[in-house]
């Protein structure tokens, strides 16, 4: 942002743009489960193809991360996040026309997955950079709760509007919210070439480290969706919960979710590696405690909000620490940090998919704690010795 930094009012408000720019794509990537049944029924398909608007949403992102900030990487962050913005507008309002059948609309949700891949390649150094170095963390942690938000209130808001005004509804307020960040950072984010970004290098680069981190990425992200994707049948089938406590007990994992990250985000900078390791071990613990006790209600309500005080806050301890230890630019490493988690969140809900009819929903959770237990060998794989001949030279 060039050798002067904006005024304290400019950055929090840009901060705050792209607060509600995570909170708007990440309600856009999730609202169709919320709408399952009304826009299989409006659009005349099945459950299962509109379930792949959001199944092929996440390997879209997987897939174009790394090409997209290779392709993006000269071009000036205010011009790139104002043109993401008026995709995720745009595709959002054409979403919402009536006249919209499946085949246009999963057209629109490729062109905002292609912009959601770009944008959270972008986001974390736009914003951290408008700070000291040692501020980091805790911009990054602002940024995962305007993320987390979507999980508590934009995706049941929107299945709200949607049941009381039509599944297309919830669409236009996407489009509108997408408009608000466009503007705010259209006008206030300076004009700047990435590479004079402080926050386009790591403060600490570590080739060893980063690819520990992005492997516990993998690991983490696979055995949460293992288990995750079927915790509706655990819920319902072993704990005996109805369908509208189901509902009441997944609204609790989100609240525990936004609480782990707001409590976490301020811890990032004075210790990196306990943000990331204590996390990682209380999801392996909320796991296998569920596999172990998800037949008790009281536990399998306690268990899922430790399992979502530790889910966002590991994602979010990961991004940090890559832009950390990145090896090039932190661009670059944080779309292949981005990949790994949604790669993470396909190949976790496939594992889970075979393992379902051999081991039952239960057997689900096991896989995916032992799994986390292997993120956390990972982590905890100790430093290559250097030799003394090596480490002082003659």
């Amino acid at each position: 942002m060039g050798s002067v930094r904006p005024a304290a009012w400019r950055r929090g408000a840009v901060v705050a743009a792209l607060m509600l720019a995570a909170f708007t794509f990440n309600t856009a990537e999730n609202l169709p489960v919320g709408l399952l049944s009304l826009m299989a029924a409006d659009l005349g398909v099945s459950l299962g193809a509109v379930g792949a608007l959001v199944t092929g949403y996440g390997l879209t992102v997987a897939v174009v991360s790394l090409p997209a900030a290779h392709v993006t990487g000269s071009v000036p962050r205010r011009f790139l996040l104002a043109g993401l913005l008026g995709l995720l507008a745009v595709a959002s309002w054409v979403s919402a026309l009536d006249a919209v059948s499946y085949g246009p609309l999963l057209a629109a949700r490729v062109v905002t997955a292609l912009a959601q891949a770009a944008f959270w390649v972008v986001m974390g150094p736009v914003a951290v950079g408008l700070f000291p170095p040692g501020r980091r963390g805790r911009v990054m942690g602002l940024l995962s709760v305007g993320g987390s938000l979507a999980t508590v209130l934009g995706v049941p808001a929107g299945t709200w509007l949607g049941g009381h005004g039509g599944w297309r509804a919830p669409f236009v307020v996407l489009g509108v919210l997408a408009l608000v960040s466009l503007v705010l950072i259209a006008v206030l984010l300076p004009t700047s070439r990435p590479q004079e970004n402080h926050a386009a290098y790591g403060t600490a680069p570590d080739r060893r480290r980063f690819l520990v981190v992005v492997a516990t990425t993998a690991l983490s992200v696979t055995g949460m969706f293992a288990g995750f994707t079927y915790v509706a049948a655990l819920l319902e089938d072993v704990s005996g919960f109805d369908e509208d406590a189901v509902s009441g007990v997944l609204f609790a994992f989100g609240v525990a979710a936004l609480a782990g990250v707001t409590l976490t985000g301020p811890l990032l900078d004075r210790f990196p590696r306990a943000t990331l390791t204590v996390p990682v071990a209380t999801q392996a613990t909320a796991l296998l405690g569920l596999y172990a006790a998800g037949s008790s209600r009281v536990a399998a309500v306690g268990l899922l909000m430790l399992l979502g005080a530790s889910v966002a806050p590991v994602f979010m301890a990961t991004q940090s620490q890559v832009l950390r230890v990145a090896p090039g630019r932190t661009e670059t490493a944080l779309a292949a940090n981005s990949a790994a988690f949604n790669v993470g969140v396909a190949a976790g809900a496939l594992l889970g998919a075979g393992l379902l009819p051999v081991v039952g929903v239960r057997g689900t959770f096991l896989a995916g704690g032992l799994l986390t237990v292997g993120a956390l060998a990972v982590l905890a794989w100790p430093e290559p010795r250097v030799s003394a001949a090596v480490a002082e030279p003659r």
